[in-house]
């Protein structure tokens, strides 16, 4: 897609606004960036500013304090602003700052999100007719919702569409800037970064951010790949364990030894794990009722479901309900959480556009 910015801008001023919770590697993947880009060019390419609601600092998700530069309401000139975020991050998108997004984007400045940024940005409408990508496990969440259809959600690393510049956590905010300082200052710089940083390569807008199966348990089998794969897409309606071999060309019993020998635990174990995490998932990021979490999990009876459930993490699924509840109520209860009931809540525009 197009780069927002001309390649012939010298300077370029950044605010990166942080809320409550959000995610301090992911920040720091997006920031250092544009520092190691001032040092080797050896003149000032890029100037930011770090803002929150309200001036005050700002606590990040290990609760580390980050001091702010200004509050949003203060009038800057920024060529890009970039919304930090993190955990509970549907607790966080208070009207004040939906508001002042809108503002932003009437005024064409061009707007972007790190880590679970874009679901602040989605909620406030800015991303209405564009793609975007959070971290893989908000983007089932919200499909499962069926929260912001005017937006379509992708699941790669980090997502460049027109003037919107949105990524998943961890490092991915990392190849998203250098992205951009490649296409603002020369490949050449941005390649000067990455190995400053020991990166050794900078990861392209169609990388898929789920770190695929191999990885995760390091050397594996191409046919377990593929079962695991088959898993994953499905989750509703689980199919059975010949289903499984059949379509992998397989039997039966050669799929119990891949995953005896490379995960360690029987394929259906396996499957029923994938299931019920999906499912504490949805519990902790959704307000779906517990019987449409079951059925969105392929259970098909809410009793097995609990039972499984209480099996799997020692608790019931309206517990696990409860605690993000307690959550929500700890937030509300924080001298630095907005006053406002609307924070604890979805702005009521989105919802009846939702």
């Amino acid at each position: 897609m197009d780069p927002v910015y001309a390649p012939t801008k010298d300077h370029y001023d950044i605010g990166f606004v942080l809320l409550p919770g959000f995610s301090l590697l992911a920040f720091s993947s997006a920031l250092d960036p544009l520092r190691m880009a001032n040092h080797l060019a050896d003149r000032r390419l890029y100037t930011w500013h770090l803002v929150s609601r309200d001036g005050r600092p700002v606590s990040s998700s290990s609760g580390l304090e980050t001091a702010v530069d200004c509050a949003m309401e203060e009038g800057l000139s920024l060529d890009l602003v970039l919304v930090c975020a993190g955990v509970d991050v549907q607790h966080h998108c208070d009207r004040d700052t939906l508001g002042w997004l809108r503002q932003l984007a009437r005024r064409h400045i061009p707007l972007g999100g790190v880590c679970t940024g874009g679901y602040v940005l989605a909620q406030a409408g800015v991303l209405d007719g564009y793609s975007c990508t959070l971290h893989w496990e908000h983007i089932s969440s919200i499909h499962e919702a069926l929260l912001f259809p005017a937006v379509t959600f992708t699941p790669q690393l980090f997502v460049i569409d027109r003037d919107r510049y949105t990524c998943s956590g961890g490092i991915a905010p990392l190849d998203m800037m250098l992205t951009l300082i490649g296409r603002q200052q020369g490949l050449e710089l941005a390649e000067a970064i990455a190995e400053e940083f020991l990166h050794e390569r900078i990861r392209e807008v169609g990388d898929r951010q789920r770190t695929p199966l191999r990885v995760r348990l390091g050397r594996t089998h191409p046919k377990l790949e593929e079962v695991a794969t088959l898993m994953e897409a499905n989750l509703q309606e689980p199919l059975s364990l010949d289903e499984l071999a059949n379509y992998a060309s397989l039997s039966r019993r050669q799929v119990e030894r891949l995953f005896q020998r490379y995960v360690d635990c029987p394929p259906l174990k396996y499957y029923m794990d994938l299931r019920l995490l999906r499912a504490r998932l949805l519990l902790r990021q959704t307000h779906m009722p517990i019987t449409d979490v079951a059925l969105a999990c392929g259970f098909i009876s809410p009793p097995h479901f609990t039972k499984c459930f209480h099996d799997r993490f020692g608790h019931s699924p309206s517990r696990e309900r409860s605690r993000r509840c307690d959550r929500v109520a700890d937030l509300a209860s924080s001298p630095s959480s907005p006053s406002s009931p609307s924070a604890l809540r979805p702005d009521a525009s989105r919802v009846g556009e939702a």
